[in-house]
């Protein structure tokens, strides 16, 4: 069975890139914030940055192996790659863009792509939606062993994104090509990849399904990425076996998760609920304050108070009056919350 095999380790200005990873057929998404080093992945795996130290084998046949002092040039390596900005020629039209990633295969590509309409149209006329879909037409001409996109969705529109993700998706499943998609939006990773490496400082710091990501973040960074409130505070002994949070404003927390001076507190938005003023009931966690933003999500609302943001009913909305500035209360169980070791 084809698959990818990366191992590097290389300086970069602020860190070592440190990475292994093993791609089966499918994707895999690299995630995490700007500047963790993404990119340089990618660009070590398709030729263009040569590791200080670094082992690169797909299909069983090897491109980079600093031991020996093999380094395959870029035309030799069996990748199609995307750019994030799709980096097509802005004098070729559409098929000659294609055409230039290699082949006879041209006319096909245009079909699979429902571009064949588009055969003469130059790049500067074609919307962000079509532009992606010519990108990966002239990644696929190379018929590669190995896909690579670089933020492939980050150029699109909101309405447009959530679109071409669905198809892009599928395109990758239909594939099953060792596949490598870099992303800073968790909502993108978990469409398209099946398994999730997330990236910071050079380091990967969790791998798996993006379920098992949300359920037992092993960061803050991780944590937050997935979507989880993250609160920084010092936990101490509370009570009834309970570890009490103090955050910087004072507010003080509990959670039934054990821990010791300065942690993340982590609780999900959905396990947040919101009313005008505190109940009276199981919830051991209120904070209070001003609503700062109301953002619908399909039938659902992302309210905003103070620190945390809570995933509730767009019926409760209405039925509180929430709005920018309302008074209102925050309030989640101990038992919700995890407590993490501070990110570095």
């Amino acid at each position: 069975m084809d698959s990818l095999r990366v191992r590097l380790s290389h300086p970069l200005r602020r860190f070592r890139l440190d990475v292994a990873l093993d791609v089966e057929p499918g994707a895999l998404a690299l995630a995490g914030p700007s500047g963790a080093g993404k990119t340089s992945v990618l660009r070590a795996v398709a030729g263009l940055l040569r590791p200080e130290h670094g082992l690169v084998r797909a299909g069983g046949v090897t491109w980079l192996d600093t031991a020996s002092g093999l380094d395959l040039p870029p035309e030799r390596r069996s990748v199609g790659l995307v750019f994030q900005d799709y980096a097509l020629f802005p004098h070729l039209t559409v098929a000659q863009n294609v055409a230039f990633g290699g082949s006879g295969r041209t006319g096909a590509l245009l079909e699979r792509f429902r571009i064949s309409h588009l055969a003469r149209v130059r790049p500067g006329e074609l919307s962000g939606g079509e532009r992606q879909r010519v990108a990966l037409a002239r990644a696929l001409a190379r018929e590669p062993a190995v896909l690579l996109l670089d933020e492939p969705l980050a150029a699109l529109d909101a309405d447009t994104r959530a679109h071409v993700r669905g198809e892009l998706a599928g395109l990758l499943r239909e594939l099953a090509l060792p596949t490598v998609v870099v992303t800073h939006d968790f909502a993108d990773a978990a469409v398209l990849a099946g398994r999730i490496a997330v990236l910071v400082d050079g380091e990967i710091v969790q791998a798996g399904a993006a379920e098992a990501l949300i359920a037992a973040p092993t960061t803050g960074f991780v944590a937050s990425f997935t979507g989880a409130n993250v609160l920084r505070g010092r936990a101490r002994p509370g009570p009834a076996g309970l570890t009490e949070v103090v955050l910087a404003d004072g507010t003080r927390l509990l959670s039934a998760s054990a821990g010791r001076g300065t942690v993340a507190l982590v609780v999900h938005p959905w396990d947040v609920s919101v009313a005008l003023e505190a109940p009276d009931d199981s919830m051991q966690n209120h904070v209070t304050g001003a609503v700062a933003s109301v953002a619908p999500v399909g039938n659902r609302a992302r309210v905003t108070i103070g620190p945390l943001t809570a995933e509730v009913t767009a019926a409760s909305v209405e039925r509180l009056g929430l709005r920018p500035g309302t008074r209102a209360v925050a309030s989640f169980k101990a038992v919700a919350t995890r407590l993490l070791p501070l990110d570095r």
